[in-house]
């Protein structure tokens, strides 16, 4: 019997806990908000050792995994924003850069194959950066702590990284395209 089912299940809890974290950062419930997010990001880690422990890794999970940690951030920031807790100008490059990745994997998948391959370890120190600065953000409210210098610093990683990581995948997958555009000339 195989339980690669596991981690997907697992996954999937993740994208079902994104409208409670959206609903209680509405609510202003900052600590709700805190430890719901606390919680997906300990079934990422939980997932993501099941997988490469017990080699469970799927096609399916390789595409659901990625999507929920988007769409986990993706709706943190975009709430974060709305109410005025994160600048506009971070939400957009946070979001422009998995917009620029979504599109050119889907570009990749259509003209040239199946996208494959594991994140850089710049995209997860990215992803890294955009949670660890979301828990700051929300635990400054949640406890009414002065965090701005460290917030400051951790949103300056995070510009860093969306930059960066996003030029890797641009730079990365278009070179690849062209190696397997002029394989099958």
């Amino acid at each position: 019997m195989t339980f690669k089912w596991i981690p997907n299940v697992i996954c999937a809890g993740r994208v079902i806990l994104v409208a409670p974290i959206i609903f209680t950062l509405l609510s202003e419930r900052y600590t709700a908000a805190l430890v719901l997010i606390g919680i997906a990001a300990l079934s990422d880690a939980v997932d993501g050792l099941l997988a490469r422990s017990f080699h469970w890794r799927t096609r399916l999970g390789s595409l659901l995994d990625p999507t929920a940690d988007k769409l986990l951030v993706f709706s943190v920031f975009l709430t974060l924003t709305y109410l005025d807790l994160v600048p506009l100008v971070l939400t957009v490059l946070v979001v422009s850069r998995d917009v620029v990745i979504i599109a050119g994997a889907m570009a990749y998948q259509y003209l040239i194959g199946p996208v494959s391959g594991e994140p850089a370890l710049i995209s997860k120190l990215n992803t890294a950066a955009q949670l660890i600065f979301m828990i700051f953000v929300l635990t400054a409210e949640a406890f009414q702590w002065q965090l701005s210098q460290v917030i400051l610093i951790l949103g300056s990683a995070v510009v860093f990284t969306s930059i960066t990581s996003g030029l890797n995948y641009v730079v990365g997958w278009g070179k690849r395209a062209c190696q397997k555009t002029r394989i099958a000339s």
